[in-house]
């Protein structure tokens, strides 16, 4: 038992500085929104508000179809089909991250690495819309249909026309891939 508790202080050590080097790029602690609304930046010209804690608003698209229109960001290790949501008017778009589908099952013995192996933008309000039409409580996360998670996905298919991810933002969210030996 020592030696467990041993290993896992060095892994966690380790961690740690891992997640140091990362934070001192992104300018913010090391989470899954954290970092995703820093690649969602870098990758979909994203404009982030000022405050990590802003109510419902990650940021702003600052070009294209969707160029001011309001944003709030997600990276889910495992599609579960679930989303975190809030029933604000203000937001005007989800743009989640996701590792593979996956159903909601028990976590022992598996790992949720961070990858990206899709890319979804929902409209919110026609999410809230379909959730209240379901006349189900309305809590967060929310189950989403899967038939949803289809059509929302611009990457790596292009499902909707909300928006089209060109070739150098589809090279970019391909680093993000899981390794070949390690794919899920």
């Amino acid at each position: 038992m020592s030696a467990d508790l041993e290993q896992i202080a060095g892994l966690l050590q380790q961690r740690n500085a891992l997640d140091a080097q990362i934070a001192a790029v992104i300018d913010r602690p090391v989470t899954a929104g954290h970092l995703g609304e820093w690649i969602a930046a870098r990758v979909f010209g994203v404009e982030l508000e000022r405050s990590a804690t802003a109510a419902a608003i990650d940021g702003r698209f600052t070009s294209g179809s969707l160029q001011g229109r309001t944003v709030n960001v997600k990276w889910y290790p495992k599609r579960e089909n679930l989303l975190d949501f809030t029933e604000s008017a203000a937001l005007d778009y989800y743009l989640v991250f996701t590792g593979p589908v996956s159903p909601a099952v028990s976590s022992r013995g598996g790992s949720r690495p961070w990858i990206i192996t899709a890319v979804y933008l929902f409209d919110a309000q026609r999410v809230l819309g379909d959730l209240r039409a379901q006349r189900l409580k309305i809590k967060s996360p929310a189950s989403v249909r899967a038939a949803q998670w289809e059509a929302a996905e611009i990457f790596p298919r292009a499902n909707s026309d909300l928006l089209t991810v060109d070739p150098e933002q589809a090279r970019l969210l391909r680093l993000f891939a899981p390794a070949a030996s390690s794919a899920p």
